[in-house]
């Protein structure tokens, strides 16, 4: 009876003794909770690049391991720097996907092919995590440039971004001249039976039925894709038992608007890191995060894409539906969170594993992510109403979306602009988003409402 407490008691301490059966529910917890989220991105990219069957298990491979690595990483902390030691989980980052979609895209149409297109991504990720560590030691000067204001706008943009994505997947994935399926009702039935499914387990569901909604809309949805013909078996024959990740598999290419892109990218992501980092603190610790913690933090994040470059895995970010766990329960022992980290890693290291994620039809992804999405898009209203809808910040707002998103809708309306121009802002509506944004804050003046009233 007296180690039960103890235990318990332990549970809301990060660094105390803890036995396994305390640990594996708590931890196979955060693992269901993030495993779909860290993969979907490995899976959407790795279509758009037409990537072999091979490729793609190597890109969901690395998600998986970095994944458990980066967390390791963040819980223990590295040289002094890297790291934040805190009760976060990492993971590929849903963020990513529609800028690395368009990368990937240019890529294609400038006539590489799947592999090499891969490599602009992974080439430009390297500099990015470059940015990221170098932001992170410039910090609190740094993020004076983005407010809440700024950077709801910035996740707004994001979530707004990844809508076509989420139909297109819903659609069959692809278009009508490469998926003469593309847009058929089989594809829309399952796509909506996986949404269904999300939805009522969020709603209606308690405690890992809730946490669990995305995970068991994927598997229900898989198994109604089945009898339906669309699910191939023939890369899980093909897979190996085990197998590490291959450095340099890809290799990188550098091309300098996918830089810029990926960079401001990463930027952003720090700067939501920090809003992950503080809710972690806030909600587990009932304090605040330290100096160093979000220093440490933000480099660690840096770090860890830029290792990932290395062997294929995509940019990472902390993992907000985690964070929403350790709130909740405020379970805080880092033994949990090592203990998710060793069962990402092991999936990792099972090719078959692997295989048997990419076999997910595109339509059970796009019904499973689509919520996602919504919700990324909502983060960001919730951080815009927290600034105040005043008229001036409901002009940063309005202006930076309406010319971001705008361009992007409007094929050539950069035509008379540099190549790299084009590049940068006609295909990411983030990117445009976010330099405006920063330059509409900085420049309208804050008193403007105060102003107005006392005419």
């Amino acid at each position: 009876m007296e180690n039960t407490k103890e235990n318990n008691k332990n549970l809301y301490i990060y660094e105390a003794p803890l036995s396994m059966s305390d640990t594996a529910p708590l931890g196979f917890q955060h693992v269901v909770a993030m495993v779909v989220g860290c993969i979907t991105p490995a899976l959407i990219i790795s279509g758009g690049a037409g990537l072999s069957p091979e490729d793609k298990v190597l890109l969901v491979q690395s998600s998986l391991i970095f994944a458990g690595l980066a967390t390791l990483l963040q819980n223990f902390g590295l040289f002094g720097k890297l790291g934040s030691k805190l009760p976060v989980i990492m993971g590929v980052g849903f963020a990513y996907v529609s800028t690395l979609s368009a990368i990937v895209k240019n890529a294609i149409e400038a006539g590489f092919d799947g592999p090499k297109a891969m490599a602009v991504v992974f080439g430009a990720q390297l500099v990015g995590g470059i940015i990221s560590m170098i932001f992170g030691l410039f910090v609190k000067k740094l993020t004076k440039l983005f407010p809440p204001l700024v950077t709801g706008t910035v996740i707004l943009s994001i979530g707004l971004g990844l809508y076509p994505v989420a139909v297109r997947y819903m659609a069959g994935g692809g278009n009508i001249d490469v998926n003469p399926n593309f847009g058929s009702l089989k594809n829309w039935a399952v796509a909506l039976i996986t949404l269904a499914v999300v939805l009522i387990c969020n709603n209606w569901g308690k405690g890992t039925i809730k946490l669990a909604s995305i995970l068991i809309g994927v598997i229900v949805g898989y198994l109604v894709s089945i009898p339906l013909g669309m699910v191939n078996f023939s890369s899980i024959a093909n897979a190996g038992l085990v197998q590490a990740p291959k450095p340099m598999h890809f290799g990188f290419e550098f091309v300098p608007s996918a830089i810029i892109s990926l960079g401001i990218l990463h930027i952003v992501n720090s700067i939501q890191a920090i809003g992950d980092l503080t809710a972690t603190t806030q909600g587990g610790m009932d304090r605040l995060p330290t100096d160093d913690e979000l220093q440490g933090g933000i480099i660690g994040y840096g770090f860890s894409s830029l290792m990932g470059s290395v062997f294929g895995c995509m940019p990472l970010s902390t993992f907000s539906q985690n964070v929403g766990i350790v709130t909740l329960n405020k379970c805080i022992n880092r033994k949990i969170f090592v203990f998710s980290s060793i069962i990402v890693i092991i999936a990792g290291l099972l090719p078959k594993i692997s295989a048997v994620l990419t076999t997910i039809p595109q339509a059970v992804l796009g019904g499973a992510t689509i919520s996602v999405f919504a919700t990324i898009s909502m983060t960001g209203v919730k951080m815009i109403s927290s600034a105040g809808l005043n008229p001036r910040n409901i002009g940063v707002v309005g202006i930076a979306l309406a010319i971001g998103e705008g361009i992007v809708r409007v094929p050539g309306s950069l035509t008379g602009f540099p190549k790299m121009i084009i590049d940068v802002f006609g295909t990411s509506a983030t990117s445009t988003t976010t330099l405006i944004a920063v330059v509409l804050n900085l420049v309208l003046p804050q008193v403007i409402e105060n102003i107005s009233k006392k005419e």
